[in-house]
């Protein structure tokens, strides 16, 4: 008989009653990312979901899953900082490894002990040899895990065994065409919540936040949707948070920039909308897509990776 894990860990998810706040938006990056993600959700490989605090890896996880074929399993997320040895020695006969979607936010945080017994928990390997993945495992981290690989803080062994498919998450600074959808989700949802009128936010207010930096993300946006409908009057609201938002963030919102400089950033800009529109065509075949772009392979990986998507993709 299984033994059965610690209490804290019991909160288990049906996506049928708890489905994900993933919103579907209009950035070429997260268009590029959403055709991932349906190809993901057919496998089972492991997969590490990389980017900023804030930024949505635990919603991507639960994407993945709810697109799945397993999506009636059971979706557990767990902050790695909060596992025990303990923890990963009573899982190893059951418990939180055993089936549906494992979600284990910030992998980065597992303590050395931890991150040895994990490799032990994640995979059975019985004496024949064959090793049996339980139950799908996505990790996350805001941490850059290779450069703790090298520092000796990671297991070399273990970030190969979560990294399979290694996914990068945008910020929300980088994907700014988003903000509006995701902020009338966010009115939306919380409207409902708390049985109030749906706002209708003023020219103003919007302009204010499309050009903040977000440096908290999503998680920032939606704390600010909380605050503007619980109050019921956004100019109350704004009085506390419009000191923030105006505030020049160190990639130079509110500094003075030259034509020259806007054209470039523009010329920037379409060029990389035009590569990931080409990438989603072609499913992400780079070899493809660099024949319709008209541009050499090896042109085509360098712009990918100037512009953070250079591990996307197949040759």
């Amino acid at each position: 008989m299984a033994t059965q894990c610690s209490e804290r860990f019991q909160s288990e998810e049906n996506p049928a009653v708890f489905p994900s706040a993933f919103v579907e938006v209009d950035s070429p990056s997260m268009r590029a990312l959403e055709v991932l993600i349906r190809d993901l959700a057919l496998s089972t490989v492991p997969v590490l979901l990389l980017g900023e605090s804030g930024s949505g890896k635990r919603t991507v996880a639960r994407r993945i899953h709810e697109t799945s074929p397993h999506q009636r399993n059971v979706f557990r997320g767990i902050a790695s900082a909060s596992l025990t040895v303990e923890d990963l020695a009573k899982a190893n006969v059951g418990g939180l490894f055993a089936t549906g979607t494992v979600f284990l936010e910030e992998i980065g945080d597992l303590s050395s002990q931890c991150q040895c017994r994990l490799i032990e928990t994640l995979f059975n390997v019985e004496a024949n040899g064959k090793t049996h993945p339980r139950a799908r495992v996505i990790c996350g981290s805001a941490r850059d895990l290779e450069a703790d690989v090298h520092s000796g803080r990671f297991r070399e062994d273990l970030y190969y065994r979560i990294s399979s498919v290694c996914l990068r998450l945008p910020p929300l600074r980088q994907r700014r065409e988003d903000i509006p959808l995701l902020m009338n989700f966010f009115l939306a949802k919380y409207a409902r919540e708390f049985d109030r009128a749906l706002p209708v936010l003023s020219i103003e207010t919007q302009h204010l936040f499309e050009h903040y930096a977000w440096p908290g993300n999503i998680r920032e946006l939606e704390d600010i949707a909380k605050a503007i409908v619980a109050l019921g009057d956004e100019s109350v609201a704004m009085g506390g948070l419009r000191a923030v938002l105006t505030k020049p963030d160190r990639n130079g919102n509110g500094e003075r920039i030259s034509l020259k400089q806007a054209a470039r950033a523009a010329s920037r800009e379409a060029e990389k909308e035009l590569i990931l529109s080409v990438l989603t065509r072609t499913r992400w075949n780079r070899r493809r897509a660099a024949q319709e772009l008209q541009i050499s392979y090896k042109a085509l990986l360098y712009k990918l990776k100037h512009i953070g998507y250079g591990e996307f993709g197949s040759s």
